[in-house]
């Protein structure tokens, strides 16, 4: 019998010496407790089954092994890199832009990326937990402006099918809102997910679904990461996807081409590529501006328009993602 979804994520290594010694690595230097006290660690074993063994510069592994590095201050760096704090209507609302309102679903993730821009958010007092669900979508409600509500955390697919099927059905039923957006790494990290119950879920509602997937380099896509992402678009959903430029990890044109061709081929396209959200611990992860623009005139060579993301950074109080 094929395990369920809840149980793969319950299986999840949470922790990093389990997952070093999976992948036949040398745990001796590694100090768990150090490398995770700050900011927890957790990675699907679907995920896990991706990276090479023996490679501890893997960039799939990059992406969630702790490193001391984190520990560093860096100048620029902060708790709050995109000023959610100061755009929150409502506990577990963020109304950040023009014609949209981003609901904080969860907390909760099914894989911990270590340069998470949400690493620092205060999730105890902000996130949608039952209680303040009323206030936030008659907040909505009252707002005729607000045409897309944006499905966020955390991870919202982390969700229970009965709990977003409720969250959805009350969305659903505020006549001013057009369009549904999921912002989800899970279809990526945890492919089962995007299961019979889920799809049907999002096949029944009123509004036009955007399913916004985070891939950031193209050995994240397996077999059954385009199913999944298939059994979306057949749906009627778009599939968008977002991925975020790393050093050391997808900072190259090749990693990057070959992405956006895999994600096409799977039937998402290329959305935002985004520079480093600067949140605290993450700084060894930035990539210069400079050389990301070098990287996008390279894309622009080598790929179609419609498969070259757009280079943007999120500013603090801008009304809008900033082209670069």
């Amino acid at each position: 019998m094929t395990p369920s979804w809840q149980s793969e994520l319950a299986d999840s290594f949470t922790d990093p010496v389990a997952l070093l010694r999976f992948l036949g690595l040398a745990t001796d230097n590694f100090d768990p407790i150090a490398a995770t006290s700050h900011f927890p660690f957790r990675v699907t074993k679907a995920y896990a089954e991706r990276i090479r063994k023996g490679d501890l510069n893997d960039p799939l592994l990059r992406q969630v092994l702790p490193d001391i590095a984190e520990k560093l201050e860096a100048p620029g760096f902060n708790s709050d890199p995109v000023g959610d704090l100061s755009s929150v209507s409502h506990p577990g609302v963020l109304h950040k832009y023009q014609g949209r309102a981003l609901l904080v679903t969860t907390g909760a993730c099914a894989i911990h990326c270590r340069y998470c821009f949400r690493r620092e958010f205060p999730y105890e007092g902000q996130q949608l937990v039952k209680s303040r669900e009323l206030a936030a979508l008659e907040g909505i409600g009252e707002d005729p402006s607000i045409q897309e509500v944006i499905l966020s955390g955390g991870d919202p697919l982390v969700l229970s099918n009965q709990r977003l099927a409720g969250l959805v059905s009350s969305i659903n039923r505020i006549p001013h809102v057009r369009r549904l957006r999921i912002h989800s790494r899970l279809p990526i990290v945890l492919p089962s997910r995007v299961d019979s119950e889920l799809l049907a879920l999002f096949g029944t509602a009123r509004l036009r679904v955007v399913m916004v997937i985070h891939a950031n380099h193209p050995h994240e896509l397996d077999g059954p990461v385009a199913q999944a992402i298939l059994a979306m678009t057949r749906l009627g959903m778009t599939v968008l996807n977002q991925s975020v430029l790393l050093r050391g990890i997808n900072d190259s044109a090749d990693s990057l081409v070959e992405l956006s061709e895999k994600l096409f081929e799977s039937g998402a396209l290329p959305y935002y590529l985004h520079l480093l959200d600067r949140v605290t611990g993450t700084a060894h992860f930035e990539v210069p501006e400079g050389q990301a623009r070098q990287l996008m005139d390279e894309l622009r060579k080598q790929l179609p328009g419609y498969l070259v993301p757009k280079l943007v950074r999120e500013i603090p109080g801008a009304p809008y993602k900033q082209p670069v």
